[in-house]
This record gives C-alpha cells, structure tokens and sequence, in this order.
C-alpha cells in the first residue's frame, strides 16, 4: 500500500497502453453504511484509483455540486474518524489505491502525524491537500514520507514553467493538471491552451500527469488523455451515483480504454 502501490497501478495500467482514470467520490455522501459499495461500484467499472473526498466546512476549490456532497456528508455526522474507521475495516474488501481529498484544517486538528500513521494502517495510499502551498509542506512532508503516503501536487493554467518544474520535481504519485481557473464542476468545453498547457506538464513531470476539474464526458475523458496520462472526474461523478446512473459512469470511465487516433 501507499505511495508504491500507486506507483505500480499506474505504471502497470500505462504499460498496457490503458489511460488512467481517478473518479472522485465524497465520504458519507448517502451515509458511511453506503461508503464501501460506493467504492466497490467504480472499481468494478474500471477506475484505476479512487479520490476520496473528507466533508469540511469551507472547501475554498470545490465548486456547488462537491459542496453540496460534503453538506450531506457532514449533515450525515461523517467525520475523518468515522472514514478510518470505516476503511480500518473494510479497506480489504478494495483492490485499487485510494486518494484522500482534504484541507490542511482537518488534517492539523487531528493531528498531523498521527493522520499520516492512521492513512497507513488504513491503507490510504495518497494525500491532495489543495490549500497547502509547496512552501509550507514542510508541515506535512516528514510525516507522509515515514509513512510512505504519496503527496500530490497541483499545476494550475496560470502556474509560470519554473513552478510547474518545482510541483513536478516534489510531486508524488501524480501531478494533478487543473485544466480551468476556478473551482470544480462540469463545463461544456475548455479554454484551447489546455493541449499546450498539458504537454508541457508532461515535457517537465518524472510522474504520470492528469487533467481535472470540468471534465464531464466521455469525449473529454478522450480529448484530455490524448494530451496526458489520463483524468480525475469529481462533479459528473457524483451527480451520476445521486442518480444511480451507472451505466454512464461506466460509460464514461471506459473512455480512458478508446484507442485515440494517430
């Protein structure tokens, strides 16, 4: 488990020529007792990993639709407790790796070591903090590494080539491409820098890139992969299992498998 586990998934699905695809779910959205099969559901669709969200009071890089799974988390009584204590349980049961999605306030209210050694035990096997910048994680970075937990980094539109090369020479796991200015959600379409914005995350990145934030169908699961090593999917993800919909989530995780052409 860990950061090695994430390594190996990935690299073993890249080398079958397969894209990567990280869907993105909220923790005690529809109540923990749904938690397990929720996971269980996207792994048998064929999601290479798992982003798991962790209900906060003020989630600054989420858009309506997260925000509002986290209200029904948090209205459920979900707590990072109850998640590891959830996954303490039945982490077994998964057979993917599973990404944490939080901020920095959870995190040090829990306790910084000590949530790094409960990711651990659990069998978390990645950390994105989006409200940590690089020049404090000297706050998370011991920690994680004794533990073996993979820390993540974004690359933002706006992101200069110098501090695209510094996210990527310290990011573990993957470098988290944020392909709109903004919050998450799901667009239409994407600004036409995006191609060039991709590539050049890919020229600087030792570590496999993928494209997030809008990304909502199948032709821009298709369109972004062609550019990288694949997408994260949060918005669609959610309101798709709201609807039970999971014909399309298997719809649109399956992109990631379409030869591309040329």
């Amino acid at each position: 488990m860990g950061k090695k586990f994430l390594d190996h998934t990935f690299q073993a699905e890249l080398g079958k020529g397969n894209k990567l695809f990280i869907p993105y779910v909220m923790a005690g959205d529809g109540g923990m007792e749904t938690f397990i099969s929720t996971l269980k559901m996207l792994e048998d669709r064929g999601a290479t990993a798992i982003e798991v969200g962790i209900p906060f009071s003020d989630p600054v890089a989420d858009g309506p639709t997260i925000q509002e799974a986290g209200k029904r988390a948090l209205g459920n009584g979900t707590t990072l407790q109850g998640v590891f204590e959830v996954l303490m349980e039945r982490r077994e049961e998964i057979g993917i790796p599973l990404i944490f999605m939080t901020y920095i306030n959870p995190i040090y209210k829990y306790g910084v070591e000590c949530f790094f050694e409960d990711c651990k035990e659990v069998g978390v096997d990645g950390v994105i903090i989006p409200d940590l910048p690089l020049e404090h994680h000297d706050l998370v970075r011991n920690p994680s590494r004794e533990n073996g937990i993979a820390i993540i980094q974004l690359a933002t539109l706006t992101s200069p080539l110098e501090r695209i090369r510094e996210l990527a020479s310290v990011t573990e796991g993957f470098l988290y491409a944020v392909t709109i200015n903004g919050i998450t959600g799901t667009r239409d379409g994407f600004a036409d820098n995006i191609p060039a914005h991709l590539v050049k995350l890919k020229d600087s990145s030792p570590v496999p890139v993928l494209a997030g934030f809008g990304i909502s169908t199948p032709e821009h699961v298709r369109n972004m992969s062609e550019y990288c090593d694949g997408v994260v999917v949060g918005s669609k993800i959610i309101d798709l299992i709201k609807k039970d919909s999971f014909d399309e989530i298997e719809e649109l995780i399956g992109a990631k498998f379409v030869k591309l052409k040329g």
